[in-house]
């Protein structure tokens, strides 16, 4: 009887000690796709390119990177959402966190985009030309106000535009928006003095800063950019309503299991930890955090928090 029982137990032992096999065992079993709303050579579509060379060494497949711009990232979005689970998504969440107060219907439901890793944060930063009387950003205000209609910035359609528009009506700055399309563009303005006021990625705006015809007030992060680390944050300059984390990150579809979420976002975790990422991201403007699937949701849940808030201030109201 005795060895009956030690039989059975060692066979249910055995029975737990051997590994299931999961989706995250089993993946992937083809190429990866990584789908990029932005063009070549923009910030994000390097830090996809770096980690997409790194996670094909660890995934013994292929990691292609496809380049989809244009239609306010809906082209990308909607393509990812066609592919199966070897097709993810490479993009700043700002992408779609102000979708629902910019367009009345949405071609695709955001509960289908399932974040897997945050990678890096973009540093964004508030310029004006070096040729303005304004040091600070409590300076910059103070223009707005005693220069009521007569001074420019540049609105480029998105999140953070909603972010900076809120923060100049509540601060009682008139300053007036000037949409643009083309970001370079928008830089070379401010430069000439055109324009006053662009909130961008640090990337965009560093080769004037560093020409000396750009200056910057502060960072909207969370923390300052270590390429400049005597500019302050929004929130230390006293202007919290201006902070704003650019978040680029890794996506899947809501039906992707859990295990195979859990398991991408640590081999992004551990790519992450190359130096050489560190600093090639660095030199585009990008700090390299990456998180675990429910760090990256709370993080994008803090942005469309902020992005709500700014445009209920606005008086504008989400898509239904």
């Amino acid at each position: 009887m005795v060895r009956v029982l030690c039989a059975l137990f060692l066979q249910t032992a055995l029975l737990v000690a051997v590994p299931i096999p999961s989706h995250a065992q089993n993946w992937p079993q083809r190429s990866v796709k990584f789908i990029v709303p932005l063009g070549p050579g923009s910030g994000v579509d390097i830090g996809a390119r770096l980690f997409a060379e790194k996670l094909a060494l660890r995934w013994n497949q292929a990691v292609v990177v496809e380049n989809r711009p244009g239609g306010d990232s809906m082209v990308a979005i909607n393509a990812f959402l066609s592919g199966d689970d070897h097709t993810l998504l490479f993009s700043p969440s700002a992408a779609f966190t102000a979708h629902p107060f910019q367009h009345e219907k949405l071609p695709y439901n955001y509960a289908d985009i399932a974040p897997i890793a945050r990678v890096s944060n973009t540093l964004v930063a508030v310029a004006v030309p070096s040729s303005l009387s304004a040091s600070s950003l409590r300076d910059l205000v103070a223009l707005g106000q005693s220069q009521a209609g007569k001074l420019n910035w540049a609105g480029v359609t998105g999140a953070l535009d909603f972010t900076v528009d809120a923060f100049l009506r509540d601060a009682g700055a008139d300053i007036r928006k000037v949409p643009y399309r083309d970001s370079v563009q928008a830089v070379n303005d401010l430069a000439e003095g055109r324009l006053q006021l662009y909130a961008a990625a640090l990337a965009i705006v560093r080769a004037q800063v560093e020409a000396g015809r750009v200056k910057l007030l502060a960072i909207t992060n969370g923390e300052r950019a270590p390429t400049y680390p005597d500019v302050p944050t929004a929130a230390e300059a006293g202007y919290a309503a201006l902070a704003f984390d650019g978040l680029v990150g890794v996506f899947g579809h809501r039906n992707m299991p859990a295990d195979l979420r859990a398991r991408i976002s640590a081999d992004i975790q551990n790519v992450g930890s190359d130096p050489a990422i560190n600093s090639r991201l660095a030199a585009t403007g990008q700090l390299v955090r990456p998180s675990s699937p429910e760090e990256f949701a709370a993080s994008i849940d803090k942005q469309k928090a902020t992005v709500t808030a700014a445009a209920a201030r606005l008086g504008l109201k989400a898509a239904q």
